[in-house]
């Protein structure tokens, strides 16, 4: 098959674009930037989720979209929630509408386990959006999907956003092995191979229209993953934590969403519904005249 992964430059993507092309598929990256560990056989467009005639000259001949381009960092998320909606909910519509238009096969959509999370901020109700959006495209148009919920992703290729990845740099750069969060976090981490592997096996029809959870086998407690990093590297380093920049982030289960019921408030004194009609009639009546 031939497939479209935007946001395939990035950390995950770049990983997904490997396995896919391992697997014998083609491939075709769209991103803002070129990859870094493009291959030869990859065919690069640069372009913007957001520039829908670029997109949609990008997807001519293509099977399986892999929609992994969005604003991520959580971070960065909570200080540009316009931004946020532009590219998380706005950026992925426009790969609907055009999916719609193109007839893909299916769309495989990266979305993350904060959706069922009471934090994550801007971020998760941006990917909550996005997902009711793809779900809502699959009724009305008949689009088969696959979303896919990420846990904690670590490994080769990470930005400096990357959770591990923060917490090996404050070691190396800095006098202490620092987690922005809580010394109570709890994460299951998985390494992005295992996870663009994952997003290459579940093209089986096995997997369509349905939300998976790509997450890891086993829970760490932060304090463990910590002391395992200053074991194996950074034996003179000290362990401290920053508890204020924890903000949006969960301590040790994502799950914890619960819907809001709306309490039902009912005025005593409501104008009387046929007399309401009757005004409303004499009022269109009018403007006809």
């Amino acid at each position: 098959m031939k497939c479209l992964v935007t946001g395939g430059s990035g950390f995950l993507g770049s990983h997904v674009a490997d396995e896919l092309l391992k697997a014998g598929h083609k491939v075709v990256i769209y991103d803002l930037k070129k990859s870094n560990w493009i291959k030869k056989k990859h065919k690069f467009i640069k372009g913007d989720i957001l520039d829908k005639k670029k997109l949609n000259n990008a997807l001519k001949s293509i099977d399986v979209i892999y929609h992994l381009a969005a604003l991520a960092d959580l971070d960065l998320s909570l200080k540009n929630p316009i931004k946020t909606v532009n590219y998380n909910i706005l950026g992925t519509v426009n790969i609907l509408d055009l999916a719609k238009i193109k007839k893909i096969k299916r769309i495989i959509f990266a979305s993350s386990i904060y959706v069922n999370s009471e934090q994550g901020s801007f971020y998760r109700v941006s990917k909550k959006a996005a997902e009711e959006y793809v779900e809502e495209y699959s009724k009305k148009f008949g689009i088969n999907y696959t979303i896919l919920r990420f846990g904690s992703l670590y490994g080769a290729r990470s930005d400096k956003s990357n959770g591990l990845r923060k917490i090996i740099e404050s070691g190396i750069d800095k006098k202490y092995i620092t987690y922005f969060g809580n010394p109570r976090s709890v994460r299951k981490y998985i390494n992005v191979i295992d996870a663009a592997k994952s997003c290459v096996k579940i093209l089986s029809s096995n997997y369509k229209n349905k939300y998976l959870i790509l997450n890891g086998k086993k829970s760490f407690p932060i304090k463990s993953v910590l002391k395992m990093v200053q074991r194996m590297y950074l034996e003179k380093k000290e362990i401290r934590f920053n508890i204020k920049k924890a903000v949006g982030h969960y301590i040790n289960n994502p799950f914890t969403y619960k819907f809001r019921k709306g309490k039902n408030f009912v005025m005593k004194n409501q104008i009387n519904f046929e007399k309401g009609v009757k005004g409303l009639f004499k009022e269109l009546v009018g403007e006809t005249r």
